[in-house]
């Protein structure tokens, strides 16, 4: 395992740009100065002379837009390997007959190839911050964080379907995870706990893993709700909604909580989830929800209650894609046509569910957005296309018009993972060429 502190020195001057802040809805032509990884400078107009001889390095930005990235707040990018492999399955039929007998062939290197090939999509699409839910070598996907530059909350999820010794194992492989890898790589790597559902996981054993959270104070991530079948057959179980036995156990209160789907709430539930005195953020996964017939999440419920909602694209076997511009506007449009009210789910609300609502759940609270002081993550758009025309409607066009390929930069921290399109930390022919042959390697293997 490899530690590392890292050299954030360098500093940088991007002119000629219009920056987009969140916190004032406004955009602003002018430039912005980076140094030791955090914006220290968001001006209007032109640099002064010695603005610009103080920086080491200036860029032209050609009037492109400098926004935040975005941040995918529910991901199993592990099963990258199997994106297409089954198309027209409900979940329990899905996950038991197709999913996890593929992934008991998984080794080592297809994982890491798997990996690779969700980093490269990510990054090439603008998501600068994910969070990683997945239980094979997770270890070695701290160090590819190292690398690759990227920001993410990290987790070695648990199924307690099995033995106490063997749930023992599993809690105990997790906290080490959780504990070794906080806070590493300059803060990029963060940690939670993760029991996988309540269908998957017992009661005993969920309760024993949010006392590990509690006592490491990070966050629970876990799947709530996600179908209906699984949430009648707990209620048949226990005799409550999974929400409301968590609640019963006293659970909410302990530690921070990121939920992700929350499809079947009641307002019953969601207050719950209102007037819990934890954190509690939800996880909203429109595309992989509508791709498995599970339904959709009442997003307008939860708004009004005042819950913190993300937005995440799970894993690309239920999606296809790791794209949140995707994303955010199926997310955005969904909600407007289920409620047949366009005022929902306007242009700010649905931005920021894709970018600085995922910062503030995975706690990462270095990360404001576009603003002096926040560590500098962002993008910069091409708007000279014709579907961002006229450029004056930015925030409409970043939601209901904007294309993934229109990005063309990525920072993390002041550094450019990818620059004019083209990826500075990853080796995107090479892992394509790789995720290819373990697929076809593994596909063998099920024959």
């Amino acid at each position: 395992m490899k530690m590392t502190k890292e050299n954030n020195t360098h500093s940088i001057l991007i002119r000629n740009i219009n920056w987009v802040s969140h916190q004032q809805n406004q955009v602003t032509n002018g430039y912005v100065i980076i140094e030791n990884g955090t914006f220290s400078k968001l001006g209007e107009g032109e640099p002064t002379p010695q603005e610009l001889d103080r920086v080491k390095q200036v860029k032209w930005g050609k009037g492109k837009w400098l926004i935040p990235g975005f941040v995918n707040t529910h991901t199993h990018t592990g099963m990258n390997l199997q994106r297409g492999y089954s198309d027209q399955l409900p979940l329990q039929q899905w996950l038991q007959q197709k999913m996890w007998p593929f992934e008991a062939n998984l080794d080592r290197e297809a994982v890491a190839a798997a990996r690779g090939l969700a980093m490269v999509e990510m990054i090439k699409s603008g998501t600068t911050t994910f969070l990683e839910m997945y239980h094979l070598f997770m270890d070695d996907f701290a160090e590819d964080i190292i690398n690759s530059g990227m920001r993410a909350s990290l987790m070695r999820a648990m199924i307690g379907l099995c033995s106490r010794e063997e749930q023992d194992a599993k809690l105990k492989e997790a906290t080490h995870f959780a504990k070794t890898w906080h806070k590493e790589a300059n803060g990029r790597i963060h940690t939670m706990m993760a029991p996988h559902a309540p269908y998957t996981c017992p009661p005993d054993f969920i309760e024993r893993i949010v006392e590990v959270a509690n006592d490491l104070s990070i966050p629970v991530h876990m799947h709530l709700a996600e179908t209906l079948k699984e949430t009648e057959d707990h209620i048949h179980t226990y005799g409550l909604h999974p929400i409301q036995h968590l609640e019963e156990l006293q659970l909410l209160n302990e530690v921070d909580w990121l939920f992700a789907h929350a499809v079947h709430l009641k307002e019953k539930h969601i207050e719950i989830i209102q007037n819990a005195q934890s954190n509690i953020s939800i996880s909203h996964n429109p595309i992989s929800n509508l791709k498995l017939g599970s339904g959709i999440a009442p997003i307008k419920m939860m708004l009004e209650k005042g819950i913190p909602i993300t937005l995440g694209t799970d894993s690309v076997a239920s999606n296809n894609t790791l794209d949140m511009v995707e994303e955010m506007r199926v997310a955005a449009l969904i909600h407007k046509g289920i409620n047949q009210n366009p005022m929902l789910m306007d242009e700010i609300t649905t931005f920021n569910m894709a970018t600085i609502n995922g910062y503030r759940a995975l706690q990462f609270e270095q990360v404001k957005g576009i603003v002096e002081g926040s560590e500098a993550d962002f993008l910069l758009i091409n708007q000279n296309e014709a579907h961002l025309q006229p450029s004056i409607q930015i925030f409409s066009h970043l939601v209901f018009a904007l294309n993934s390929h229109d990005i063309t930069d990525v920072y993390v921290q002041g550094k450019a993972l990818m620059e004019n399109r083209e990826l500075l930390t990853l080796d995107k022919e090479k892992i394509i060429q790789e995720a290819n042959a373990h697929f076809h390697r593994l596909e063998g293997l099920l024959k």
